[in-house]
């Protein structure tokens, strides 16, 4: 355990789905009085519960969780308004002489928060529905090719499927001859707290087993009757929200378009293909502290090496 005259700063505890994140936040809490924010764009809305892996209600009654079930699935919540309200929280923790852990796999999320978001410039209706009528006929995946053309990095972040983001990227394009990513690195302002980042990986091949295991999980836990309830709770399986992994397979599923083997199969294809463009952008941030898991190191294990990492870390810096 850090000693009480350690000062707390954020932990940022990064790294693609399925390497076990969650886990390794709630054994950090067990050593160091800690608040953990969530930095995931899906478990902002609520009645997705399986299909983003959210914390159960266990696990969040263990240590006080922010930014999870803040919204409904047909609301808009940008990664902008989650640096602004993330940077708000985070200074609140910190005033507690709290430790902020930020557990994140949205690298739009953790970009907003620590490097800011620039103000997006007001729609133009005109761009945005030729562009939207041109996903609904040509399909996302068209969006995409071209986003990657003008904007590379933005595409590299974006996932093909993901519409409402690709034609907001290529809005702002061609309504000012703007990229997304050149507005972020001219209007970004950076966080203005302590933190350190944190990443978690391991082997491609175990980190692939981890993701089919945890997908043959959520179908056991009832992913497909928490998207039949979503429906009956008159949420459109085309909301932004639900245009993700794991959903919009169960929905094919349920339209009968996918049996449920093939189903089952493109999740986990969908699953590693995104954990994949996540090590993309993470690889890109600096002054990330890796640490490579093997499939049998436990969560507990994991966190002591961090905090083991911090006692070092503190004693070079009061050397200095």
């Amino acid at each position: 355990m850090l000693s009480s005259s350690a000062h707390p700063f954020a932990v940022i505890l990064l790294g693609p789905t399925g390497v076990g994140k969650t886990a390794v936040a709630l054994e950090l809490a067990k050593h160091i009085p800690s608040e953990i924010v969530s930095a995931d764009s899906r478990q902002v809305f609520r009645y997705m519960d399986i299909g983003t892996a959210k914390p159960t209600r266990a696990e969040r009654a263990q240590v006080p969780h922010h930014f999870i079930d803040i919204c409904l699935p047909d609301q808009i919540y940008s990664a902008g308004e989650y640096g602004e309200q993330a940077r708000v929280v985070i200074d609140e923790i910190l005033n507690r002489k709290k430790w902020p852990v930020v557990v994140g796999g949205s690298g739009l999320y953790l970009h907003a928060l620590l490097e800011g978001f620039f103000a997006a410039p007001a729609a133009n209706r005109d761009i945005q529905e030729q562009l939207k009528r041109r996903a609904r006929e040509e399909g996302s995946a068209a969006l995409h090719a071209e986003l990657a053309r003008v904007d590379p990095s933005a595409a590299a972040r974006l996932h093909p499927h993901d519409a409402h983001r690709l034609v907001r990227a290529l809005e702002i394009f061609y309504a000012g001859g703007k990229t997304v990513t050149a507005a972020w690195q001219q209007h970004g302002a950076p966080a203005n707290f302590p933190y350190r980042l944190i990443g978690l990986n391991m082997s491609r091949p175990a980190l692939y087993t981890r993701i089919n295991l945890r997908v043959d999980k959520m179908l056991a836990e009832g992913l497909i009757e928490e998207c039949r309830n979503l429906i009956k709770l008159g949420y459109a399986p085309e909301l932004n929200a639900l245009n993700t992994v794991g959903y919009q397979e169960v929905f094919q599923f349920l339209r009968d378009e996918i049996s449920d083997e093939r189903m089952a199969t493109l999740i986990k294809q969908h699953s590693r293909n995104y954990a994949k463009r996540q090590m993309t952008w993470f690889r890109k941030m600096n002054g990330v502290e890796w640490i490579e898991a093997k499939p049998h190191d436990s969560a507990a294990g994991i966190a002591a090496l961090i905090l083991q990492y911090f006692k070092v870390q503190k004693i070079k810096e009061e050397a200095q």
